[in-house]
């Protein structure tokens, strides 16, 4: 029977990389596909096809789209599609420095490397600014139910669709914010967590509390922190039964309908976007059947 991929559910590690591949024109990528099976498990690798790859497959995966570039008067929310994302998962930084490079071996020639970001879990789960990241994701069954298609579900049941983008942070604009503000900014108290009764309209946490929308966008998020040496920011990584949840936040942060940004644009800015089907495990090994079918 054919489960979720663990890793949507469990805690962040301690390290992690993330892969973007792209198809090479002319590639055989049945034939590239079927090694992936063997290198995915679902727990210490998460998979997720992006819509081209599906398309080139001749293959439809219903709800599967791809990522929508934003753009409001003062904002760009950028869209990059790829074919294929992995996120590797660990302890040891050193290991996955080597199954990265074993999988991109394994995938070549058919598909080429076009971005790898190392990420790091910091404190206890937080963002590099300091505050808590994920605080209000659902738990358990309900964790289940906003990540996971279920039963009936137009797409393969126990699959699930990730929105990923990489955020570089200007810590230098962060740093000239005063605590207050920077706390207004997010919308909690970062020594505290507390959420702030009286933040402002565009605090975060106002933006895309995710009981406010009709109907509510419950997202699992499983971010991480990412440095390249010189850069940083979050690898925003936010898993659904369906996209329409995260676009709807997604929306909301952009100002689109109420003409107010989310503060957050204050110091930090997404730099790509991208949408991917996650297929579902079957005894451990990822279950593409549904490519052909």
């Amino acid at each position: 029977m054919s489960k979720p991929q663990p890793a949507i559910l469990l805690p962040v590690p301690a390290s992690a990389r993330y892969l973007t591949f792209v198809s090479t024109p002319g590639a055989d990528l049945p034939a590239a596909l079927r090694v992936l099976p063997g290198l995915v498990d679902g727990e210490h690798c998460v998979a997720g096809l992006g819509a081209s790859l599906v398309a080139q497959l001749g293959a439809k995966i219903p709800g599967l789209r791809s990522f929508p570039a934003l753009q409001s008067t003062r904002l760009t929310i950028p869209s990059q599609p790829a074919d294929l994302w992995l996120w590797l998962r660990g302890e040891d930084a050193g290991e996955l420095f080597h199954r990265s490079r074993d999988i991109e071996a394994a995938l070549s020639p058919a598909f080429e490397l076009s971005e790898l970001v190392p990420a790091f879990r910091h404190g206890d789960g937080d963002d590099l600014s300091g505050y808590e990241d994920g605080t209000e994701n659902p738990v358990d069954e309900a964790a289940v139910a906003a990540a996971i298609v279920g039963e009936g579900g137009s797409a393969p049941h126990g699959s699930s669709f990730v929105a990923v983008q990489r955020w570089v942070h200007r810590f230098d604009l962060f740093d000239a914010m005063s605590r207050d503000e920077q706390d207004a900014t997010i919308g909690r108290r970062r020594d505290t967590n507390e959420e702030i009764d009286d933040a402002p309209p565009s605090a975060h946490v106002k933006r895309t509390a995710q009981e406010d929308f009709e109907p509510e966008a419950f997202v699992v998020r499983r971010s991480m922190p990412w440095s390249d040496g010189r850069r940083a920011g979050l690898m925003f990584v936010a898993f659904g039964s369906s996209f329409d949840a995260f676009e709807a936040q997604l929306r909301r942060m952009a100002g689109l309908n109420d003409d107010i940004d989310d503060a957050l644009f204050r110091f930090t800015r997404p730099e790509t976007g991208a949408y991917y089907w996650c297929p579902p495990v079957r005894n451990g090994q990822l279950d593409l059947t549904a490519l052909s079918s």
